[in-house]
């Protein structure tokens, strides 16, 4: 199982992935939080469309 996870350093919250994201798991803060965990459906849209690179699919 892999779960996203945020690199805050790399992060703008331009909140790309917290639309894309199909489960709503994220809030937008200062940074983007991941903060569903078990409302993930771990399909990796919110890595694939963060322009910066700043989330990883993780297990």
């Amino acid at each position: 199982m892999a779960f996203p996870v945020v690199n805050e350093e790399l992060c703008t919250a331009c909140g790309i992935c917290v639309d894309d994201c199909p489960s709503a798991c994220f809030d937008l803060e200062d940074v983007v939080k991941f903060a569903r965990k078990e409302d993930c459906i771990e399909c990796g849209i919110c890595a694939d469309s963060c322009p910066n690179g700043a989330i990883t699919m993780e297990d």
